[in-house]
């Protein structure tokens, strides 16, 4: 594995666990929308997630970790999380480049790869206030749940300071 090889599900669960995060894991088929995932529902309990990835006119790159049957007003976020403009979404060339994984496996499990913090991570408060977070673990045949007190360390270890706001209407 060369240095700019993004991270795998096996670095990240090893990274968890050398934070001493508690941590599961459960293998299921492919999922590719909120809409394919809620069968997993009952299987899987806590706040599960939806990813947005988003740009400004600068390139500044965010992140938004929302509860996945929230909405979130693309023409207004902007004024809430910093950004220098109106956001649209990010190109999967730099999903790939800067959180190491691909459309349908966005996850703010990303930040291991950000290594060079290009992208703000913004988890919305409704999201954080579940006990449990359940996130892909950098692909999407898989979820991952943690504490939501646990998502707020693993950011702070990858360096990142993750923004925690109201995000959706």
């Amino acid at each position: 594995m060369t240095e700019t090889s993004p991270k795998t599900r096996d670095d990240l669960l090893r990274f968890l666990d050398g934070l001493g995060i508690a941590h599961t894991t459960k293998d299921h088929a492919p999922v590719f929308t909120v809409a394919e995932s809620v069968s997993l529902r009952d299987e899987i309990p806590g706040g599960h997630t939806k990813n947005l990835f988003v740009k400004d006119k600068k390139d500044n790159f965010f992140l938004l970790t929302v509860e996945e049957n929230a909405s979130v007003d693309l023409k207004t976020v902007h004024t809430l999380i910093g950004a220098a403009s109106k956001v649209s979404f990010g190109k999967p060339e730099k999903l790939m480049e800067y959180l190491g994984v691909i459309p349908g496996s966005v996850t703010a499990f990303g930040a291991i790869n950000d290594t060079a913090s290009n992208v703000t991570f913004v988890l919305d408060a409704d999201l954080m206030a579940h006990d449990i977070v359940n996130c892909h673990p950098l692909s999407n045949d898989a979820t991952t749940s943690i504490a939501s007190a646990d998502l707020l360390r693993f950011m702070e270890a990858t360096g990142h300071a993750p923004l925690v706001l109201k995000v959706t209407n």
